[in-house]
């Protein structure tokens, strides 16, 4: 439920959303309101954990940075434009990593991190799976993971030289999964990740 009762057929902007001060969790697509769910499951949460650790650990003192949700990265229309009232959509991916350090500031990243993992829900897998999919392509996301905890498997998509994702495989069991943006110098067991 939406506790300031915002009119979710009106477009909004990132000002606007900066002026929302209620603990509900909202993404906005296209300057359209999505309510997200209150509180990931506890797997959702450990698999989050698992990889965070994972890609924290290969990062410590290196130069990109990861970061974990709730943190705003913000898809400006204007790619030059840093003015609040020009960004329409701001999403909150369960973990992201950005190698262009311009691009964070005190609110979290305005662009597209280098790498996205979304963990899905029954209840959103079609916002991760095709809605924030699209976003992440449009907007020059370099990899992008759909971590699913039913199944536990991995979706690694990578964009090519055309703007466009490439699927490069689904993973499960007990494969390592390299990380593209890193040139496979990093491998994520995936043992490691989807603990018994």
């Amino acid at each position: 439920m939406d506790t300031l009762n915002l009119d979710h057929s009106k477009r909004y902007s990132y000002a606007d959303y900066l002026t929302w001060m209620d603990n509900v969790r909202r993404e906005l697509f296209d300057g359209f309101i999505k309510l997200m769910t209150p509180s990931p499951s506890a797997k959702h949460q450990e698999i989050s954990f698992n990889l965070s650790r994972l890609f924290g650990n290969y990062l410590f003192k290196k130069h990109c940075k990861g970061f974990a949700a709730p943190s705003d990265v913000r898809f400006p229309k204007n790619k030059d434009s840093k003015s609040d009232k020009q960004v329409y959509t701001v999403l909150q991916p369960d973990l992201y990593i950005v190698c262009d350090l311009s691009k964070i500031d005190a609110r979290g990243c305005l662009g597209a991190p280098d790498m996205i993992i979304e963990i899905i829900s029954a209840k959103d897998s079609k916002r991760d799976t095709r809605d924030k999919f699209d976003i992440y392509e449009e907007n020059g996301v370099r990899e992008y993971w759909i971590v699913s905890p039913n199944d536990e498997t991995v979706n690694v998509f990578v964009l090519d030289e055309n703007g466009k994702f490439q699927f490069k495989g689904l993973y499960a069991g007990d494969d390592k999964i390299p990380v593209n943006i890193f040139n496979g110098d990093l491998e994520i067991d995936l043992t490691e990740v989807f603990l018994p």
